[in-house]
């Protein structure tokens, strides 16, 4: 991927570059619900990791193939028991988490496969979507993009209540970006940013 690939993805994606900060050189990651494989391919461009991703759809494997990133057909629902314990420096989930249904079972099969996981989602408490829910409207938003009928997303929540799931899940937080568009978010992340990245490993 030429240099010109990467910016793009990473305006395109700001969750990529956040994500790439926190991998050192050469580490091993699954990614999972991988998508047509684009953040591997950053990943391997930039940090020059190794690594799988895991995606259900058909023509996602097949783009996978066509970008050169290692893929395996299968369903996040059904578990990761085909991944051997600590098989992986780290797991991610790239904007997946809010269209999973057994959050819990997976964030955990996450943190027994990697050493570390690496999740981003949108923000549901971003004060953009507070204001559709105040008009009578579900939100749809660049992060957000799909109509009430449409949407795969079955989980949607905010940074506190992500934080809370983990603290209730004996998960453990190493670090957390928030973002809206390319710009880091200090102030008031809950309120102000559109999209959050988190880093995190078992509670010991």
């Amino acid at each position: 991927m030429s240099t010109h690939d990467h910016s793009t993805l990473a305006a395109t994606r700001p969750d990529f570059a956040a994500i790439a900060a926190w991998i050192p050189q050469g580490a091993s990651v699954l990614d999972l619900g991988c998508g047509d494989g684009s953040l591997l391919r950053y990943l391997q461009g930039t940090s020059k990791v190794q690594g799988y991703g895991v995606e259900i759809s058909d023509d996602n494997v097949v783009a996978c193939i066509r970008n050169q990133v290692n893929v395996i057909q299968g369903d996040l629902e059904s578990g990761l028991s085909g991944f051997e314990s600590n098989a992986f420096d780290y797991v991610i989930l790239s904007q997946t988490l809010q269209a999973t249904r057994h959050t819990e079972p997976l964030m955990q099969e996450m943190l027994r496969v990697g050493r570390e996981g690496i999740v981003s989602f949108p923000n549901f408490g971003y004060w953009r979507n507070r204001m559709n829910i105040l008009q009578g409207n579900m939100p749809v938003s660049e992060d957000l993009p799909y109509q009430w009928y449409d949407t795969p997303n079955i989980h949607l929540c905010t940074l506190h209540d992500f934080e809370t799931f983990c603290h209730d899940n004996k998960i453990y937080i190493l670090d957390r970006r928030v973002m809206t568009g390319d710009s880091e978010i200090k102030l008031l992340p809950n309120l102000l940013g559109s999209t959050a990245v988190y880093r995190f490993k078992r509670a010991v």
